[in-house]
């Protein structure tokens, strides 16, 4: 099975369709299954008062000035659908609300994610497992008990899913990685597990797909100075096309674990093996 690769755009669009649309295409380009937003409805997911306080941001001087510049309406989901399907790439995105949940299935996306934040929200878990559509878990930010309770509700109504192997840090220093947490998931759980990045570089990443990931994502951006709290965590488009290709090859080369001699190495054998009076 081929590593399900996704370029987790999230708010790097900055609430700009053109930058928006770029990043599409530079997963595109890149080889990517799909990309990937966040969905939030503000007046649900923060309190007034943080709403109100000061934030300075190039749409003013909120914290609702700046969250409000970064979500996208009903008629900008409508044009990256349009925009995706042109491009012959998925769409999907991780809603932060039940609100969200609801505004996102007019879009009939193919595919669902539950954010490391949201895993504790079982009422979103259960109306995001009742549309049985194949969901990503990220599992960052959480214990078993709650990774627990998510298969559980998941198993319950019947929907295919699988874990993310998640450390929720922007960006994620290299000790924290814990790659072995990705067979402790595996094992304990029996399901597939993929892997959500937040790292600088792409070292830990190919690391993970030896590990034998059935999905892999990592936040893209067009530049890293761009203004925004995940460019930092998220890989420019030189990086992405470099970690794709990478992945390819790491899929290729990990084999099947079975010994066997291959017929190129036949003239090999038979030039070392002189000496012996030996044939292949």
């Amino acid at each position: 099975m081929s590593i399900f690769i996704v370029a987790e755009v999230g708010i790097n669009h900055n609430g700009d369709m053109s930058i928006c649309e770029n990043l599409i295409d530079v997963a595109v380009e890149a080889g990517c299954n799909a990309v990937k937003f966040q969905k939030r409805d503000i007046d649900t997911v923060y309190t007034q008062k943080f709403l109100d306080s000061f934030r300075e941001s190039p749409w003013g001087q909120t914290q609702r000035e700046q969250k409000s510049g970064l979500e996208f309406n009903e008629s900008d989901y409508a044009e990256i659908d349009k925009y995706c399907k042109e491009k012959e790439i998925e769409w999907f995105a991780s809603a932060w609300d039940l609100k969200s949940q609801i505004f996102l299935q007019k879009f009939n996306c193919n595919f669902n994610k539950v954010a490391s934040a949201m895993i504790v929200y079982e009422d979103l878990l259960r109306m995001i497992a009742k549309e049985k559509r194949h969901t990503f878990i990220s599992t960052g930010m959480s214990t078993y008990e709650h990774i627990t309770r998510a298969v559980d509700i998941f198993k319950e109504e019947d929907c295919s899913f699988e874990l993310m192997h998640t450390v929720s840090t922007y960006p994620m220093k290299d000790e924290n990685a814990n790659l072995q947490m990705i067979n402790t998931l595996k094992n304990k759980y029996d399901c597939n597990v993929g892997y959500s990045g937040h790292e600088p570089g792409l070292a830990i990443s190919y690391a993970a797909a030896a590990f034998g990931i059935s999905s892999l994502e990592r936040h893209v951006t067009l530049e890293r100075s761009m203004y925004g709290s995940d460019q930092s965590a998220s890989i420019e488009p030189s990086g992405l096309k470099q970690l794709v290709g990478a992945v390819r090859k790491i899929e290729i080369a990990i084999g099947d674990g079975i010994k066997k001699t291959i017929d190129d190495e036949a003239p090999i054998a038979d030039n070392l093996r002189q000496h012996l009076d030996w044939k292949w």
